[in-house]
C-alpha cells in the first residue's frame, strides 16, 4: 500500500497562515533539498500567490516559478487555478485562459489543479483540454461541501465527467476542513470504483478533523494527501507532513518520502515561522482549532473576512448574527461551495443583510453578476423571489458566459502597456490584474534605473 504526499509549505499552507506573504528569498535556501524530498508534487504557485507576489511582495511572480525550477529540477511542480477565473475574481474568454494555461507550463509547471467554485465542469473545460494539450496533467478538483444537492452520487457523477475531460486524477478538495473520516472514506471509495485515475484528498486542520480524515481516506485507498511540513502546519493549514509520515508507516504504507530532508525542511521553516509570529504576520488564532465551522459551514478564512467587515464598520456586536445569516443567504444562491470568489460574495451578502435589517435591500455588483450567471449554473436553483428582487426584470444569461465575451483581449491589453510589457507573461499579469501589475511594472523600472545607476558610479 502506497500513499504518496503533495507538500504545501510555498502555497496553501503559506496562504492559510500568513496571507501568502513569504518572499522567494526566505525559502531559497531550502528548495534543493526538497528537490528531494520524495513529494509526489510540491505546490508552489497559484492560487493567491500570483497577486500577492505583484501587490505586496515586489515579485514577478513568473519569475518566482522560474527560479524554483531552476532550484527543483526533478520535483513535480503544481499550481492551482480557479477554471475560467484563471488566478483572479472573474471569468476570462477562453483565449486568455488557453495563453495563461500555455505560459505556466511554459514557465516550469507540472500538474495544475483546476477548480471551479460552483463545481460546473463547462467552467473547466478549456483549462483542462489546454493543459493536457500541452503535456502537463490537468488535475480535476471537486470543491467539496454539504447541502441537500451535494451527494455522494453527485459527487461521482463530477469526478466522471472530469475523467472524459482527460483530467489525470481527482482531487477531492475540502477548503473548509469539514469533510468528516466518514464522509471521506466512502467518497474516496466510491471515486476509485467510479474512475480508474488517482484520487488526491486535500483538507485543513480547522475544525480538527484533518489527521482522522487522511487515515481514513488512506484505507479508503486515497492515492496523495496534501500535507505542510509541520513548522506551517495546523490550524487553517494543513496536517504536518512528517506526523502523517510517521503514521502512515507505522500502518504499513509507503510515503516514499525521505525523513532526513523532512527534518531539515522543519528546522529550515522554524525560524522563518517565528519571525511572521514576531511581525504579527501570523496571528495565533490561525493555528487554533474552530469547530464553528461544522456548525455553519464556514471556512476559516471567510471567519476571519466576516469579522474583519464587522469590525471595519464598528458593527461586531452583528458578529453572531451574521453567521446565522450566511448558511441562508447560500441556500437562497443555490447552495455554492464557500470558496473563493463565491464565499466573499456570500459573506459580504450576509453582512448586508444583517446590517441593513432587511434581506437584499443593498445588493453588490458581484452578486448581481453571479444571479445574472456570470459566475456559471449553481448546485441548485437560486431562490426565484430573491432572484428577481436582486434583477427586478434583467433576465439570466442563457449558455456559457465565457462565450459571450469578446476575444481580442490580449491583444488590447498588450497596446495599453506599450513598451511597459516585456513578454506575454506581463501582458497575462495586466490582464489578471490591471493596477496592480501597472504599479509593479513602474516600481521594476525604477529599481532597475536604480540599479543601473548604482553600476554607473562604481564603474565610474
Amino acid at each position: 500500500m502506497k500513499v504518496q504526499f503533495t507538500e504545501t509549505v510555498l502555497r496553501d499552507a503559506n496562504q492559510s497562515l500568513i496571507a501568502t506573504r513569504m518572499p522567494y528569498e526566505k525559502f531559497e535556501p531550502i528548495l534543493e533539498s526538497m528537490n528531494r524530498a520524495g513529494f509526489y508534487s510540491v505546490e508552489c504557485w497559484g492560487g493567491a500567490t500570483f497577486d500577492v507576489c505583484l501587490r505586496y511582495l515586489a515579485e514577478d511572480p513568473w519569475e518566482r516559478l522560474r527560479k524554483i525550477r531552476t532550484k527543483m529540477p526533478d520535483a513535480r511542480l503544481q499550481m492551482l487555478l480557479r477554471g475560467q477565473n484563471i488566478l483572479g475574481y472573474k471569468h476570462y474568454s477562453d483565449d486568455i485562459v488557453r495563453r495563461f494555461v500555455r505560459a505556466s507550463v511554459r514557465n516550469g509547471i507540472d500538474i495544475i489543479r483546476i477548480f471551479d467554485a460552483l463545481n460546473d465542469v463547462t467552467n473547466l473545460k478549456t483549462a483542462m483540454e489546454e493543459t493536457v494539450a500541452c503535456g502537463a496533467e490537468a488535475s480535476g478538483a471537486i470543491a467539496y461541501t454539504t447541502s441537500p444537492v451535494h451527494t455522494l452520487e453527485a459527487y461521482v457523477k463530477l469526478a466522471r465527467e472530469m475523467a472524459a475531460m482527460g483530467a489525470s486524477s481527482i482531487c477531492i478538495k475540502d477548503m473548509a476542513g469539514i469533510l468528516t473520516p466518514k464522509a471521506a472514506y466512502d467518497l474516496v471509495r466510491a471515486i476509485k470504483d467510479a474512475v480508474d485515475l488517482p484520487v488526491i484528498l486535500h483538507t485543513h486542520c480547522t475544525t480538527g478533523l484533518a489527521y482522522m480524515t487522511y487515515l481514513k481516506a488512506a484505507e479508503a485507498g486515497a492515492d496523495v494527501i496534501d500535507t505542510a511540513i509541520s513548522p506551517f502546519s495546523g490550524g487553517t493549514s494543513q496536517p504536518a507532513t512528517e506526523t502523517l509520515h510517521y503514521a502512515l508507516r507505522e500502518l504499513g504504507f509507503e510515503t516514499g518520502l525521505d525523513a532526513d530532508v523532512l527534518h531539515q525542511m522543519a528546522d529550515f521553516f522554524k525560524p522563518i515561522r517565528g519571525e511572521f509570529i514576531s511581525d504579527g504576520t501570523l496571528n495565533p488564532i490561525s493555528l487554533t482549532t474552530d469547530t464553528q465551522c461544522l456548525t455553519y459551514q464556514i471556512p476559516g478564512g471567510m471567519l476571519s473576512n466576516l469579522l474583519s467587515q464587522l469590525k471595519t464598520l464598528g458593527a461586531l456586536d452583528k458578529f453572531e448574527d451574521a453567521l446565522l445569516e450566511t448558511p441562508r443567504v447560500r441556500a437562497d444562491m443555490g447552495y455554492p461551495p464557500l470558496v473563493t470568489p463565491t464565499s466573499q460574495l456570500i459573506g459580504s451578502q450576509a453582512v448586508q443583510n444583517v446590517l441593513s435589517g432587511e434581506r437584499y435591500k443593498n445588493v453588490g455588483a458581484e452578486l448581481r453578476a453571479y444571479c445574472r450567471g456570470e459566475y456559471g449554473t449553481t448546485p441548485a436553483p437560486i431562490d426565484p423571489e430573491v432572484r428577481k428582487k436582486i434583477l427586478g426584470r434583467e433576465q439570466p444569461i442563457q449558455g456559457r458566459y465565457a462565450d459571450t465575451l469578446p476575444k481580442d483581449t490580449f491583444e488590447t491589453a498588450e497596446q495599453a502597456l506599450g513598451n511597459r510589457a516585456r513578454c506575454e507573461e506581463d501582458v497575462l499579469s495586466y490582464i489578471l490584474f490591471p493596477q496592480v501589475a501597472e504599479r509593479f511594472f513602474v516600481k521594476r523600472e525604477a529599481l532597475e534605473s536604480k540599479i543601473t545607476r548604482y553600476s554607473i558610479e562604481r564603474v565610474e
